[in-house]
């Protein structure tokens, strides 16, 4: 099954790092930067740990379907007041030296699809309750789905099968491919390896 949303369309990624530790907080400042940056529908949004010398803590990227608005996003990233903020958009850098360098690094990450963690993707908003494998993969932007722990399927799991999302589906960039991990639930189903933690984040952002 081919999904849709064609996540191949990305033009521009911006890499945000405005010093969130945890991935709960990435994930509230994704929703934070979705809203106060008026990004368009079709935004893959993905949150990135960050492990350096200078830094330890979570920073996001911000892909947007369309590179017509980056100049327009750029300026409203100037101009949010966010201390410490860094940001990168290809050449362009914006904060504290380290801060922009670990938004530089998360922004390549995103663009050579090596990594990052989907917080808001295209079609994630169909991705509550349960829904089976088929609606996950013909509905949104996921490409991909593995189950941890089952033999490895050339066509994956049965398209009929139900997947319990819990409200909180979290794919990541893996060899180039939106990808979920999944694990068996009871009565046959499969649900999300990422569990909430402790309740789904940001459910007032729905």
């Amino acid at each position: 099954m081919t999904a849709p949303h064609d996540a191949s369309g990305v033009h521009t990624v911006i890499g945000v790092d405005a010093g969130t530790a945890s991935l709960r907080e990435a994930d509230h400042l994704v929703h934070d930067l979705m809203a106060r940056l008026g990004l368009p529908p079709g935004t893959l949004a993905c949150t990135h740990l960050v492990r350096t010398d200078e830094r330890r803590g979570t920073a996001v990227s911000l892909a947007l379907p369309d590179a017509g608005p980056a100049a327009e996003v750029w300026r409203r990233i100037a101009g949010l007041e966010m201390p410490g903020l860094g940001a990168a958009l290809g050449a362009l850098v914006y904060g504290p030296a380290p801060a922009a360098r670990s938004a530089a690094r998360v922004a390549t990450e995103h663009a050579g699809r090596e990594g990052g963690r989907a917080v808001v993707f295209p079609g994630a908003e169909h991705l509550t309750g349960t829904v089976t494998v088929a609606d996950l993969l013909d509905r949104t932007a996921v490409e991909r789905l593995t189950v941890i722990g089952a033999p490895a399927s050339p066509d994956g799991p049965d398209p009929a099968t139900p997947v319990l999302t819990r409200d909180h589906v979290r794919p990541e960039w893996q060899r180039g491919r939106l990808t979920l991990a999944l694990v068996p639930a009871a009565g046959g189903a499969l649900a999300p390896f990422e569990v909430p933690n402790p309740t789904p984040c940001c459910a007032d952002h729905a």
